[in-house]
């Protein structure tokens, strides 16, 4: 009767995660599709927790234990959660989700200590063995890799690569290929014991993975964060579906199959946003040092604009499109830009805002950014909607993005970014650009668009300047 209470409950929580996925696809629905999936979650931890019995009918102890650690968990999670800054909202996600490519390899390593011990006098199978040392590669590159990626992106470390290290690396990762092929071929019929399986060579995959998952990510540069996060997100995915192959959890299979799924799309959706292959994002290291292209040349003066004028401009344009990028995130300007674009609105101007797939330094940042200062759905408009916009309309307010609204991207081909779809700004009749410095964005290129005859320069801190706006405009 439990276990089949316990198949219900795994059923009931696979399907809460298929639904919280599906919500997650639209704003307006995104919370309440996170609460439905953590939900389901939860029951498939209490139920596993209460009713799951081994083979020979025993059930789970060191209750204190198991609940000691749900709760210094939770305390420690939602505290990190309240106090983290929408700036750091990216590293947040690669260290949690390098603690979930962590458990997947804890979950290995534990396994094989078992197997080994369970098979000293017996046969090992091969396929328990192969999903063991699946989950610990995968689970250890997912972690070692998240860390590195939370390491550049709060400025811990930075870029590093050397001549052959693209070589290296795959070297490393067919050592470790053909080192787990090799211990699951000593492992076979006949030659079980602990002698065809020696810890020694499982724990040598183990520091291999750990040494990929370090030199994986350690070279690709600061732009390609998004595109990195979302590939390690999908091998957490994998790394946890091979736990619910050992374990035959159903629940646990499902979630860890939608979150490798879901991580894979969106990994080649954000390749396709920026024109370029997965293999290049992984070996071109765009977005670290580049100095080639536009990089060093001269494109002539920029000309600034004051923020009276800028006032002025803007209340009284009929169309208004405003362009977050990291610069908002960073100076925490997101309910300032909200404040600017209600005081617009309530002036009879069209506000809305053209949103880039890869702005900011995760999938989704700048709507999750929005979404804090309760900005409404209906007024984010994606890459395609608002390049069809930008014709028509009389002003637009860059604030804080840089590559991702350079006209490089289309004109010049030896630009490192030349191909990638941006926010064709340059079409509205006016463009006021606000930026701390002229300094270069992260692909270390310089912008066209800052020098064109249309573009104004706003420079300050983009919280400071909307509110200085808005204190302008409502003088008028």
């Amino acid at each position: 009767m439990q276990e089949s209470t316990l198949t219900v409950c795994y059923i009931i929580a696979s399907v809460t995660f298929i639904l919280g996925l599906k919500m997650l696809s639209h704003p307006a629905t995104a919370r309440r599709g996170n609460l439905i999936a953590a939900g389901g979650m939860s029951l498939a931890v209490l139920a596993t927790i209460f009713l799951y019995h081994d083979e020979n009918g025993n059930a789970l102890h060191n209750y204190g234990w198991i609940f000691g650690g749900i709760a210094i968990g939770g305390i420690v999670g939602v505290f990190v959660a309240k106090k983290v800054k929408m700036t750091a909202m990216p590293e947040m996600v690669s260290l949690f989700n390098g603690m979930g490519g962590a458990c997947a390899a804890l979950i290995s390593i534990v396994e094989y200590n078992h197997l080994v011990h369970r098979a000293a006098d017996s046969v090992i199978a091969t396929g328990e063995l192969l999903i063991i040392l699946s989950g610990l590669i995968i689970g250890t590159i997912s972690f070692t890799g998240s860390m590195i990626a939370w390491a550049k992106l709060n400025g811990r470390i930075k870029d590093f690569a050397f001549k052959g290290q693209h070589v290296l690396n795959l070297l490393l990762l067919l050592i470790i290929a053909c080192t787990a092929a090799w211990l699951v071929y000593s492992s076979r019929e006949g030659e079980a014991g602990t002698s065809g399986h020696p810890l020694m060579i499982f724990y040598f995959i183990l520091l291999l993975s750990v040494t990929y998952g370090v030199f994986f990510v350690l070279p690709i540069g600061g732009a390609d964060m998004p595109v990195v996060i979302s590939l390690l997100n999908s091998f957490t995915g994998v790394a946890a579906a091979c736990g619910g192959f050992l374990y035959d959890n159903k629940a646990m299979l499902t979630g860890g199959i939608l979150v490798g799924a879901a991580g894979t799309l969106l990994t080649i959706l954000m390749c396709k946003a920026m024109n370029r292959s997965l293999l290049n994002v992984l070996i071109g290291s765009f977005g670290g040092n580049a100095q080639s292209g536009t990089a060093g040349k001269q494109q002539g003066a920029y000309k600034e604009i004051s923020l009276s004028d800028a006032a002025v401009v803007m209340n009284y344009a009929n169309k208004v499109l405003i362009v977050p990028g990291y610069g908002l995130a960073v100076a925490q300007a997101q309910h300032a830009c909200h404040e600017l674009e209600k005081l617009l609105t309530e002036r009879g101007v069209d506000v809305k805002y053209a949103i880039h797939p890869v702005a900011g330094r995760m999938p989704g940042h700048m709507n999750v950014l929005l979404a804090e200062a309760d900005v409404s759905y209906d007024q984010l408009l994606e890459m395609e909607q608002a390049n069809e916009e930008f014709p028509s309309t009389d002003v637009v307010l860059v604030l804080g993005a840089n590559d991702v609204v350079n006209p490089a991207a289309k004109t010049d081909p030896s630009s490192p970014i030349y191909g990638m779809p941006v926010l064709n700004v340059e079409l509205a009749k006016t463009v006021i650009v606000n930026k701390r410095s002229m300094k270069p964005g992260y692909a270390g290129i310089e912008n066209e668009l800052f020098f064109q005859p249309k573009t104004s320069m706003l420079f300050g801190d983009a919280k400071k300047v909307l509110q200085e706006l808005i204190a302008e405009i409502k003088s008028l």
